[in-house]
């Protein structure tokens, strides 16, 4: 990587209100995880208005989650996703998570709804696809791993040409690659054990309708280092360390 290019966070969204305890937000959680310097991350705020900077002048993007749903369809989201798709064709390393995961299959032609399932939230299982193997991010990861999980919407068809690479028991689209250097992925590898309870405390009313137990989700929760492997992996790939 140029030294004078930054990793550059698409910031989408803020976390929940009852996580004001917890320094940080969904950027600062992700360079962290990524062991990325400070000075060298520059966060943009998707929903502000102004250009985007051009593709060729980041080492890489990162998509954060978000409480927005990509069927809004909001302006900014639009612009965003142009953005995205023009960074893909220039062969930009990004990695989309959660609603970034959504945000750039759209982008790419694939299609975004609400989980039939339900709420996906808590400390969840996920299985890696064959093709995970021979992925330069996902082969980093074991073949099963627990991960955090908060969402009600879902890739629910792939772009076009995309891999699938991972899914669990409520949702088949757990990540997708597209090319070489982009990946999506529905869990939060920047989440911890500490932050997954008050996602899960935030969809009580929704998950009580749909006759779930929110203790028995608390109770569920464990930690998933092995997750944030992913991020520690797409952080080389940024660097120039892919295999």
């Amino acid at each position: 990587m140029s030294d004078h290019k930054p990793l550059v966070i698409l910031k989408t969204g803020r976390k929940i209100p009852s996580l004001a305890f917890i320094h940080g937000d969904y950027e600062d959680w992700i360079a962290i995880g990524m062991g990325w310097p400070a000075d060298a991350v520059r966060v943009l705020d998707a929903s502000a208005e102004g250009a985007l900077p051009h593709p060729g002048s980041v080492a890489g993007i990162a998509i954060t989650g978000s409480g927005s749903m990509v069927t809004e369809r909001a302006d900014w989201m639009l612009r965003a996703a142009d953005w995205l798709a023009d960074a893909v064709n220039r062969e930009v390393p990004i990695l989309g998570i959660c609603f970034g995961h959504q945000l750039l299959a759209h982008a790419l032609g694939g299609e975004v709804d609400y989980n039939p399932h339900g709420v996906e939230v808590g400390t969840v299982e996920v299985t890696m696809a064959e093709a995970a193997a021979d992925d330069p991010l996902f082969s980093a990861l074991p073949t099963r791993l627990w991960a955090q999980l908060s969402h009600r919407q879902s890739v629910r068809k792939l772009p076009p040409g995309a891999t699938l690479l991972g899914a669990s028991e409520m949702e088949p689209h757990q990540g997708f690659a597209y090319g070489p250097r982009v990946w999506g992925v529905q869990f939060h590898p920047e989440f911890d054990e500490r932050i997954i309870p008050y996602f899960v405390e935030y969809y009580r009313e929704i998950l009580g309708e749909q006759s779930r137990s929110v203790d028995a989700l608390k109770a569920a929760v464990r930690p998933a280092p092995e997750s944030r492997l992913l991020l520690q992996r797409f952080a080389e790939i940024v660097r120039g360390g892919s295999r």
